[in-house]
């Protein structure tokens, strides 16, 4: 046994890149663990490295967290791992915030651009063998409210500005000088009506849980377009649904549901102005490793007893900016 730390590695039965674990195996004793193990491979542990973001095992198996004094999320979300017992702890909670931030960003462009130029219907007409003639909406000038003014939304916000897009945030506190953003407010239902898109990357906290409702779908411009790349608990499903029927909003992109995954036969998988895509906006190649390299970088930090990375507020439940 090495001398010195335990880190523990909960995965999903495929484990991190071991060349790029090598920096943390050196200096600790490492702890490979699936949802099954996990409880008898956390007793001990002074480290977690939650591979698996995905789990919902650490509530379980928390009371053998006995020596627990870090925590990393392989993700940008932590709503996963945040309950009570681990907020009220001394435990330091740590994300992979910045390795998915122009990713999604890039995602949210292409869903704009596929309302904006109707990509899918030239693909079925394609598939027609149709010769159909035409015309498109443009994107620069349209308006954009993006919730959620974290590192991801800031990516998003230069992106869709680099493009001409009209760009304003929605956050918890006001600005008028930002530079991302030019003007932050935080009333939702008084910033809806002037937006031609509506992006969603809010973390999913008490404040955001169910905030796109019948209420705000109604504040709609009636050609709108609904992006949700932050957490599918955001929306009311049934709301929204009933909204895209009414003709309330235009259209939704939707690469995270409430609920996840989507069951089959559900009313989202039919109606003909929904892209929907499976969680995977963030997904590019490669980016598994890089959430691996993210968590030794932060290791290398925590073991000399150097600040770490993006320190989550417990109470919040996000890095705050």
């Amino acid at each position: 046994m090495k001398e010195g730390p335990i880190v523990t590695v909960l995965h999903d039965g495929t484990r991190p890149d071991a060349q790029l674990m090598r920096p943390v195996r050196e200096r600790a004793e490492v702890r490979y663990t699936a949802a099954d193990g996990f409880a008898e491979a956390l007793r001990g542990a002074d480290a977690l490295f939650v591979y698996d973001f995905q789990t919902t095992a650490l509530p379980g198996a928390w009371p053998a967290a006995d020596r627990l004094s870090w925590l990393h999320v392989g993700a940008t979300g932590v709503d996963t791992v945040l309950f009570d017992e681990l907020v009220a702890s001394d435990v330091t909670v740590t994300n992979t915030r910045g390795v998915f931030d122009t990713p999604i960003a890039e995602y949210v462009l292409a869903q704009i651009l596929s309302f904006a130029k109707d990509l899918p219907e030239s693909q079925r007409l394609q598939r027609d063998h149709r010769w159909c003639h035409r015309e498109s909406e443009r994107i620069a000038g349209a308006s954009v409210l993006i919730v959620g003014t974290g590192s991801i939304g800031r990516a998003i916000a230069r992106l869709l500005r680099a493009v001409g897009m009209r760009v304003r945030g929605l956050g918890r506190r006001p600005r008028t000088d930002d530079p991302d953003f030019g003007t932050v407010g935080t009333d939702l239902h008084a910033e809806l009506p002037d937006a031609d898109y509506v992006v969603a990357v809010t973390p999913l906290t008490a404040h955001t849980r169910n905030m796109f409702d019948a209420r705000a779908f109604t504040a709609f411009k009636p050609h709108a377009r609904f992006i949700n790349v932050g957490r599918g608990e955001s929306v009311v499903t049934d709301d929204l649904v009933a909204a895209l029927r009414a003709g309330a909003l235009a259209g939704a992109a939707l690469d995270v549901v409430d609920p996840e995954p989507l069951p089959p036969g559900h009313a989202l998988w039919d109606l003909p102005n929904v892209h929907l895509t499976p969680h995977n906006s963030g997904d590019f190649v490669g980016w598994r490793r890089e959430i691996v390299a993210a968590f030794a970088d932060n290791f290398r930090k925590w073991i000399d007893g150097r600040p770490l990375d993006n320190v989550v507020d417990k109470r919040l439940g996000y890095v705050p900016a």
